[in-house]
């Protein structure tokens, strides 16, 4: 039986002016190597995601946007729909912990924008995890199974699959501490066994999960080589040409 096709995304933050991010891409596009059991997936700033959609070579890269509004159009100042990314991008961030921790974006704000990007065809990227407040309570298996839960509440079995879960420990993120496989093996597990409980067992397997926190080139492998793990959804490391093709080049060693 063939391994599950690895998902690698970059999550550029607010890194990279347009010009900047240009010079990015183009210098990425001619380093990594193109793998058929790979999908790498950059996501650069709003602002760079038009200009970049002209240049990029998607039979190399795909789009994603960090954020976007859940309302298709309307009178809300400063925002950005899934309806006017549709088209630049194949997929897209939904429920990140900087946007709920440090924005306050709600469950209902999280279950709605899953609902957007599923009906204008782009891929919701629904990131979970729990902060280390909740993690030394030994909370990490209710939230997870709560922010699953509402973010996926208006989702049909028909439509489960085209959603990517993203496990990503709030207290791993941009800091350098990682989890430990075990840890991250086991938080895996309680995401496939929710979403069995909600969708059934043929879904849970077939649910593109992914890790990210702290992931470097020298720990990418360790986790790739995980059950469950699907791919990595990286930070820092994404904007280090070599560390990224590196991560790249793991994945597709975990993916033959």
């Amino acid at each position: 039986m063939a391994a599950q096709k690895k998902l690698i995304i970059g999550n550029w933050k607010m890194n990279l002016n347009v010009q900047e991010a240009s010079t990015y891409l183009h210098k990425l596009e001619a380093a990594m190597k193109v793998h058929r059991d790979v999908t790498v997936v950059i996501t650069p700033t709003m602002l760079a995601l038009q200009p970049l959609s002209l240049q990029i070579n998607r039979h190399k890269l795909k789009l994603a946007a960090q954020n976007f509004h859940w309302r298709d159009f309307g009178a809300i100042t400063g925002e950005v729909s899934a309806t006017q990314l549709r088209g630049l991008v194949t997929y897209a961030l939904v429920g990140h912990s900087e946007r709920r921790h440090m924005f306050g974006e709600s469950t209902k704000d999280t279950r709605e924008k899953v609902q957007a990007a599923l009906r204008n065809h782009i891929t919701p990227v629904l990131c979970i995890g729990e902060t280390k407040a909740e993690r030394t309570n030994e909370e990490t298996n209710d939230v997870l199974r709560d922010q699953l839960v509402g973010g996926l509440a208006n989702v049909t079995s028909e439509e489960v699959d085209q959603v990517v879960i993203a496990y990503e420990p709030v207290w791993a993120i941009g800091t350098g501490n990682n989890a430990s496989p075990h840890d991250v093996e086991a938080a895996i597990l309680t995401i496939r066994s929710q979403i069995r409980h909600l969708f059934g067992r043929d879904k849970a397997a077939s649910v593109t999960v992914l890790y990210g926190g702290s992931i470097t080139a020298d720990s990418a492998a360790d986790y790739l080589a995980l059950r469950g793990v699907d791919g990595l959804l990286v930070g820092g490391a994404s904007l280090k040409l070599h560390e990224f093709t590196s991560i790249i080049e793991k994945a597709h060693s975990a993916a033959e």
